[in-house]
């Protein structure tokens, strides 16, 4: 993940390009394609600019749009990802957003490319976010909940999407596929022709951020989607709950839950998301059914889920996400069906580096962790590819504050190899609980604590 800087003044030009609004829209929002070369002459990059209006706003969305449109054209800008602050001279803006957000030019970042204003067409997407919270569907045993539902953008999911830090081009790839998919029912391709099932398998070790990859995802593209679906929902589905202590009454369950999703997605202005976590424990329950030792009903249920999300294949306006801890485990006949296939593993060094940077930024914005002396107060510490390049091509004095500050994150980084994601997010407040002074620490030995709170919860892990 790139720091969040706001974007640098130029000269700035650019045309009103705002024809078609839907899925056309939504699905430039992103930079497609890997292959895109920087744009000569009157070739556009499409960047998003994300605008959250305030709990309070009851403007129109297409207002606030053309408002941000217009602002953006007045403005001189090379678009990186972070903030763009509301300009205090426009009353409405200041009135109604809470901010504007340029995301997604991390691809041409990484590839030490720079979008200046002459190569930008910027896409405003304009949205509010619910703060209703869950809803559960209770279960025909009264015990566990089948599921949980949302109105997206949702809250409680604001900011999840850029806190996820993964290998370069895996959330990427995830929005081009959704997008990809949603054209595809859009446009009428005929399926008989070209096969999709809109169903997303992201697999791999627990602890990795697969569950909160499938929420933060849908909150993204139910806002990248918003002026196509005014209304978005996300259905976790609780695959524990389908498996009814009482014999046939599972598949009663199951018929229950996507009678509920069919009459969402039968409003064709609503766009569901279903996430089924943990998926291989369906695989599990047939596979154990098959061998003798599950009863019959087990085999019913699971048969009849993959029957309804077939059914679902009908509606253009779902999208199925699902995650597995373990990856041998998941029936053939599920992966069958999954067209992006995401293996989601243990944290790069990079992304350990961003995570343990996100964290330590955290606690110095709370005043729980302090600048040491040698660093100025509100310095940034180096992302990983700055540091990177400091390391090979610069000749400063490691002895330099703000350097030595992000060397010294880079060996705690390096030492938390091993720790999953969740590991990691737990790593500061541990090692924060083991001060002997917790009211009086600087960020340099809140880091060597960090290390060594890593080193002894890698070692115990091993007993």
């Amino acid at each position: 993940m790139k720091p969040m800087s706001s974007p640098m003044e130029v000269s700035h030009h650019h045309p009103h390009e705002d024809a078609d609004r839907g899925m056309s829209e939504a699905i430039s929002g992103q930079p497609q394609l890997a292959s895109l070369s920087i744009p000569v002459a009157d070739e556009k990059v499409l960047v998003s600019v994300e605008v959250c209006l305030k709990p309070s706003s009851t403007a129109q969305p297409d207002d606030i749009r053309t408002a941000v449109e217009r602002m953006l054209e007045k403005r001189s800008m090379t678009y990186v990802d972070g903030p763009i602050p509301v300009p205090t001279d426009d009353l409405f803006l200041l009135e109604n957003v809470k901010r504007i957000l340029i995301c997604d030019t991390d691809e041409w970042v990484e590839n030490h490319k720079v979008l200046l204003f002459w190569q930008v067409k910027p896409v405003v997407h304009v949205y509010q976010l619910s703060e209703e919270g869950p809803g559960e569907e209770p279960s025909g045993d009264d015990m566990l909940a089948s599921f949980n539902e949302w109105i997206l953008p949702a809250k409680e999911f604001d900011g999840l999407w850029p806190s996820l830090i993964y290998e370069t081009g895996l959330k990427q790839r995830l929005l081009r596929y959704a997008a990809t998919a949603l054209l595809f029912t859009e446009r009428g391709v005929d399926p008989c022709l070209v096969s999709w099932n809109r169903i997303v398998l992201l697999h791999g070790p627990p602890g990795t951020g697969k569950t909160s990859l499938c929420k933060a995802l849908a909150q993204k593209l139910s806002i990248r989607f918003k002026s196509r679906y005014p209304l978005c929902q996300l259905v976790e589905v609780n695959a524990h709950s389908l498996f009814s202590k009482w014999f046939s009454e599972s598949g009663k369950l199951v018929a229950k839950l996507f009678q509920k999703i069919q009459e969402m997605v039968e409003e064709e202005n609503n766009l569901v998301f279903v996430l089924i976590d943990e998926v291989e424990s369906l695989a599990a329950a047939r596979q154990a059914a098959l061998s003798g030792s599950e009863p019959s009903d087990s085999i019913r249920v699971v048969n009849a889920l993959l029957t309804q999300m077939d059914r679902l294949k009908s509606w253009p306006n779902v999208i199925i996400l699902t995650t597995s801890n373990i990856t041998t485990a998941i029936d053939i006949a599920f992966v069958d069906r999954a067209d992006i296939k995401a293996y989601v593993g243990p944290p790069t060094l990079e992304a350990r580096y961003e995570i343990l940077r996100s964290c330590l930024e955290e606690l110095l914005r709370a005043g729980i962790v302090s600048y040491p002396p040698q660093v100025c107060v509100g310095a940034l510490l180096l992302s990983y590819s700055a540091l990177k390049e400091t390391l090979h091509t610069s000749q400063m004095d490691e002895s330099d504050g703000p350097f030595d500050h992000s060397s010294l994150l880079l060996d705690a980084a390096k030492a938390c190899e091993g720790l999953s994601g969740r590991g990691l997010r737990k790593l500061p407040f541990l090692a924060h609980a083991a001060l002997k002074d917790p009211y009086n620490c600087d960020s340099n030995k809140f880091l060597l604590m960090l290390i060594e709170t890593a080193v002894r919860e890698l070692s115990e892990s091993k007993t």
